[in-house]
């Protein structure tokens, strides 16, 4: 059996710190557990024992005569670890502790909780908290309320794990309201052991929880969220809210990647690529949620709109072809059938507009002709109120029809009086009410976004063979002489020994080198400084383009010398490299920069001149799937000029998306990679390759350190 089904399904429950004095949340949740009638045994525990809430109190855990499976705590947070012991000697495994006091006050709470945690794995328990609201479980042989919210929850579909207690308090208590119910609920406050990820995992067969919401100010451990919530969400909805910002202060990054990364770029690539949904205000998650709950995920995004108005039949379609879904095509016969009723002003075509005239029967018979017609995927009814014709009827007709054709999604929008959604709230709805059409359209593009995911293949990280020995010399070499920072030749050589495809060239230290090289390779070339010292080349005119000829080469050479001496920058110069141009307009670049939270993400865009200007970029977290490196490409608005807009050649995508792929692998070999532009990844006229240019590497020096500190000079671990 789990553990945590002490704590979600509990047989019996102590209340440790259950109190008679009113307003105190031993009082409340004594209420809470009585007035919604628990369906096992409850036993309080008050030092003066006595009578609580009409049960008999106990003076200790240990004085309660039947077996405990969960333990809610709610005494002086110095007292805490002792009762830990004493359910430990109780035999009791679950544990929901209240009390606040811990990690959140500064390091003293915070050595209690390790304290705390580490009882809690000796004895082999399961906790929830501390410092949180509590749990509740409405399955009717549980009928558990072990929180202290004012109102008492009303049950439904969703298991909802929120990080926050006070914020999880005010949803229960609007739940009514809200128009929506709870399977299960878990404050997780401080997450000492039980976090989303814990009750992700736990809900993933859980029959009563159909959906999973998400309130979350962090994600403790990224991986782990990413593993479970990939698998999770292929068998039901995760919805997010995600608030905070990520810790990366990435505007401080040196590289591209980095300053583009920032702020919420990491969790927003973590949850989409684990096909969680994620929201941006708590009236769209419950929007979202309210959806799931009463609409089946449909079998394709064609959209049909039933209306008694024209304008907002209008504005319903441009909201659902803004969001990227499609107009159903009706079918003839169907508007055969439609006309066979609807007055002749009426439009049969989609949206479909019976005028304003429409009586309650029109609905009815329209929307059971648009459900029965097979290229209708999703149907949404808006109601204005004319001629009498009452709101609540016409919702109560078209949830009838609902219960007989539950096999396709069906959203109301009804454009009428707070006092019609006040009356839903009180019944039991089987669709979705909305008061305006862009939010139907917007929870249709949810059901649709799992519809694609749970249809789509999970996708593969492949591992190419690359020369990892001589990346390992190369950054050994650099963290050696101090250096942080790869030159270019030195990250050239690092994407060439992972396979990515670099321009030609070669690294000259005099004037002869430089004219032997520029003749070898061909002309045009591309002449750039590499330096320890210096790694922004441009700064400093240490790019020279478009170099014809030996004699143009000589001289640019001869410029670039006398520039670094006159600025005092010559000391730093390795030398020259010399490059063959590669001719093209179509500039992009992909990069990693380093979350301390999320680890290495993963970025691909339009690049050049343009890469911060107009930050077409998108962002994903490393390792990536070959299905990841697809999208990152389609994504950005650029890919159509990727595709061969006006006439260029098209570039090749899967070499584009080999690269991703192999740069993801890089940095998960060396994980110390902190930041690495390839900018531009030049998209070759002739061929359509996408070319690395320039590439510019930095580590983690001490982390780097750590890693390669028994690595010989061979690279290979065996010199001794």
């Amino acid at each position: 059996m789990n553990v945590l089904d002490k704590v979600m399904k509990p047989k019996s429950i102590a209340v440790i710190g259950a109190s008679t004095k009113e307003k105190t949340i031993g009082s409340e949740i004594m209420q809470r557990l009585r007035d919604y009638k628990f369906a096992g045994n409850i036993y309080p525990v008050n030092p003066k024992g006595g009578m609580i809430e009409g049960f008999q109190a106990y003076t200790s855990i240990e004085e309660v005569p039947g077996e405990v499976d969960l333990a809610v705590i709610v005494v002086n947070s110095k007292f805490v670890l002792d009762t830990i012991d004493q359910c430990n000697r109780k035999g009791i495994k679950g544990l929901c502790i209240i009390t606040a006091g811990f990690k959140e006050t500064g390091a003293e709470g915070a050595e209690m909780e390790k304290q705390l945690l580490a009882k809690v794995r000796e004895y082999g328990m399961r906790c929830v908290g501390p410092n949180c609201l509590g749990v509740l479980n409405t399955n009717p042989d549980v009928m558990m309320d072990a929180t202290f919210a004012e109102s008492l929850p009303i049950a439904g579909d969703i298991g909802f794990v929120s990080q926050s207690g006070a914020l999880g308090g005010g949803i229960l208590n609007i739940l009514k309201d809200l128009n929506l119910g709870f399977a299960q609920f878990v404050s997780i406050g401080n997450q000492a052991d039980v976090n989303a990820e814990t009750m992700m995992e736990y809900w993933e067969n859980d029959e009563d929880v159909k959906q999973i919401l998400l309130y979350m100010e962090s994600i403790q451990n990224p991986a782990n969220f990413r593993k479970l919530a990939t698998r999770i969400t292929k068998k039901k909805p995760i919805i997010a809210l995600k608030s905070g910002r990520s810790a990366a202060g990435a505007s401080a990054a040196s590289s591209h990647t980095g300053s583009l990364a920032g702020a919420d770029k990491a969790a927003a690539a973590l949850l989409k690529q684990s096909g969680v949904i994620r929201e941006f205000s708590l009236k769209n998650l419950f929007a979202t949620a309210k959806a799931f709950s009463n609409c089946p995920i449909p079998q394709g995004n064609r959209v049909a709109i039933i209306t008694n108005s024209g304008g907002p039949g209008i504005m319903a379609t441009d909201a659902i072809c803004e969001n990227g879904m499609q107009m159903a095509p009706i079918t003839d016969e169907t508007k055969a059938k439609l006309r066979s009723f609807l007055p002749a002003a009426a439009s049969v075509k989609n949206p479909i507009d019976m005028i304003a005239s429409a009586p309650i029967e029109h609905y009815t018979q329209t929307l059971e002709t648009v459900i029965a017609d097979e290229n209708v995927d999703m149907i949404m009814v808006i109601y204005l109120p004319f001629l009498g014709l009452k709101d609540i009827d016409v919702a109560k007709a078209l949830m009838e029809i609902k219960a007989k054709n539950p096999t396709k999604p069906i959203v109301g929008v009804f454009m009428t009086t707070n006092d019609f959604f006040n009356n839903i709230s009180n019944m039991n709805v089987n669709m979705p009410f909305f008061m305006y059409a862009e939010e139907a359209a917007e929870v249709f593009l949810r059901l649709d976004e799992q519809r694609q995911w749970m249809s789509k293949p999970v996708g593969k990280a492949p591992c190419y063979d690359v020369d990892k020995n001589k990346v390992a010399q190369i950054i050994r070499k650099s963290i050696d002489e101090g250096r942080e920072q790869l030159t270019t030749l030195e990250s050239i050589d690092v994407l060439q020994a992972y396979g990515i495809r670099a321009c030609k060239y070669g690294l000259a230290t005099n004037v002869n080198e430089v004219v032997e090289l520029g003749n070898s390779i061909g002309y045009p070339v591309v002449m750039k400084m590499t330096s320890k010292t210096t790694s922004h080349k441009t700064d400093v005119g240490g790019v020279r383009v478009n170099i014809q000829s030996e004699e143009q080469l000589r001289a640019e050479y001869a410029d670039l010398i006398a520039k670094l001496t006159e600025k005092g920058l010559i000391d730093g110069l390795e030398g020259v490299i010399i490059q063959e141009m590669v001719k093209g307009n179509r500039e992009m670049v992909c990069g990693i920069a380093t979350d301390p939270q999320y680890g290495p993400m993963m970025m691909f865009g339009l690049g050049g001149v343009f890469v911060e200007a107009l930050k077409d970029v998108t962002f994903r977290i490393a390792p990536l799937t070959d299905i990841d490196a697809d999208e990152m490409i389609k994504s950005v608005k650029a890919y159509k000029l990727l595709q061969g807009a006006r006439g260029t050649t098209p570039a090749q995508m899967d070499q584009i998306q080999e690269t991703l792929l192999r740069l993801s692998q890089l940095v998960t070999d060396f994980k110390f990679i902190d930041e690495l532009d390839i900018n531009p990844l030049l998209i070759s006229e002739k061929t359509g390759e996408g070319i690395a240019v320039d590439g510019r590497i930095k580590v983690r020096m001490k982390e780097a350190q750590e890693a390669l500190k028994d690595a010989c000079a061979c690279g290979c671990n065996c010199c001794g």
